[in-house]
C-alpha cells in the first residue's frame, strides 16, 4: 500500500495497515532541512513543496502539507504581508476595526490573489511530483482565527463578548473565503483539508458553542461535499471543548500536549482519528532515546485505535533530526 492508501485505510477503520501513521507538522524545520529560509518557504510554493518532500523522504512521514503561516487569506482580503528570513511572515495591517470595515471587505478571488494562488499551485505541484501516492493536506484558517487575523486577537475576543453583530458578520465573511479556498485546493489535488482555528482554545465552551461550533460543522460538511477529509487543528488546551468537537464530524482532530489522549478518546469516541500529542519542546530538548520511549508508549497504547503519531503542534526548527527519526522508529512497532 502506498501512503495515500494507508491513510484511506485508517479513515475506514482498517486495523491491518501494519503500522501507526506518522505525521509531524513541519514548516520552519522543513525549510532549514532543505537549506532554505522560512521566508522563502512561505512565499514560494516550489520551495515549500520541495522542502516538505525532502523531509518526507528522509523521515518517512506519511503525509505532506501546504501549511506555512496564517496570513494567506488575510493577504487576499487586502492586508500587506512582510516576509522574514527566519520567522513567521508578519501582517502589517489591521484592516478591520468597525462593522463598516467588515461591510467593505471584498470577497477575494482565491485563484487570483497572490498568496492564496501560491498555495493552490503548491497542491498541483505536489501531485505533479508525488502522483497521488502521498496524501496532501491543504490548509485554511478557521472562521474565528481569520477574524482575529483581520481585526486583531484582543479586539476580536472583546467583540465576541460585547458585539455579536460585528462578530457574526465578520466570521460569515471569513467563511465565504474559507470555503472557496478549501474547494480550490481540493480541486488541485488535496486529499485532506486542514482547518486551523487555534484561538478557539482560548474561549470558553459556551462562547464556542454559540458563535463558532455551527460554523465549523458547516465548513466541515462543505469540505466533505467537495470530496476531501478534514483535519481540525486547535493548538493549546481543548479539554473543555471536547464534547463540542465530537459533534463536528471531523475526520482527524489534532490534540496538543495539554490534552489527555485517553480522556479525549472517551469523549470523542472511536470513529475519529486522533493525532498527537507530544510537547514539541520536549521533542526538541530531550534525547533521542527519551523521545523514542515517549513515542513508543503512545504507539503501544493507541496502535489499535484510529491514531496518528505526531507532536501536539509544529516541530520546532531547532529539533535534532535524530529525534524525529526516533518517533518514526517507534511508529513502526
Amino acid at each position: 500500500m502506498n501512503k495515500t492508501e494507508l491513510y484511506r485505510a485508517l479513515l475506514q477503520g482498517d486495523k491491518n495497515t501494519q503500522r501507526v501513521l506518522f505525521r509531524p507538522i513541519l514548516m520552519h524545520f522543513a525549510a532549514r532541512f532543505n537549506n532554505t529560509t522560512y521566508g522563502k518557504f512561505a512565499s514560494d510554493y516550489k520551495t515549500l513543496v520541495e522542502s516538505n518532500i525532502k523531509a518526507m523522504e528522509y523521515f518517512d512521514t506519511d503525509m505532506v502539507s501546504l501549511i506555512s503561516d496564517p496570513y494567506r487569506e488575510t493577504s487576499a482580503f487586502g492586508a500587506r504581508i512582510e516576509y522574514l528570513a527566519e520567522g513567521v511572515p508578519r501582517c502589517l495591517d489591521q484592516i478591520v476595526k468597525t462593522i463598516e470595515d467588515v461591510k467593505r471587505l471584498p470577497v477575494p478571488d482565491v485563484a487570483k490573489c497572490e498568496r492564496t494562488l501560491d498555495r493552490i499551485k503548491g497542491a498541483y505541484y505536489y501531485q505533479e511530483l508525488l502522483k497521488g501516492t502521498v496524501p496532501v493536506s491543504g490548509w485554511i484558517e478557521g472562521p474565528l482565527a481569520e477574524a482575529c487575523d483581520l481585526a486583531g486577537v484582543n479586539e476580536m475576543l472583546i467583540n465576541l463578548m460585547i458585539d455579536m453583530d460585528f462578530s457574526n458578520f465578520l466570521m460569515d465573511k471569513c467563511m465565504i473565503t474559507a470555503k472557496a479556498f478549501a474547494k480550490a485546493q481540493i480541486e488541485a489535488g488535496c486529499e485532506i483539508m486542514g482547518i486551523g482555528d487555534a484561538i478557539c482554545s482560548q474561549i470558553d465552551k459556551e462562547t464556542y458553542d454559540l458563535l463558532v461550533k455551527e460554523r465549523h460543522i458547516e465548513l466541515i460538511s462543505f469540505i466533505h461535499h467537495c470530496g476531501a477529509s478534514v483535519k481540525l487543528h486547535i493548538c493549546g488546551n481543548t479539554s473543555h471543548l471536547l464534547e463540542s468537537l465530537g459533534e463536528l464530524n471531523a475526520d482527524v482532530i489534532d490534540l496538543d500536549w495539554h490534552v489527555d489522549l485517553d480522556h479525549a478518546r472517551e469523549i470523542l469516541g472511536n470513529n475519529v482519528i486522533l493525532g498527537g500529542n507530544i510537547n514539541p519542546v520536549i521533542i526538541q530538548d530531550k534525547t533521542e532515546d527519551e523521545i523514542y520511549e515517549l513515542s513508543r508508549d503512545l504507539v503501544e497504547r493507541h496502535k489499535n485505535e484510529k491514531y496518528i503519531l505526531a507532536a501536539g503542534c509544529e516541530i520546532t526548527v531547532l529539533t535534532p533530526p535524530e529525534n524525529i527519526l526516533a518517533m518514526r522508529k517507534a511508529s513502526l512497532l
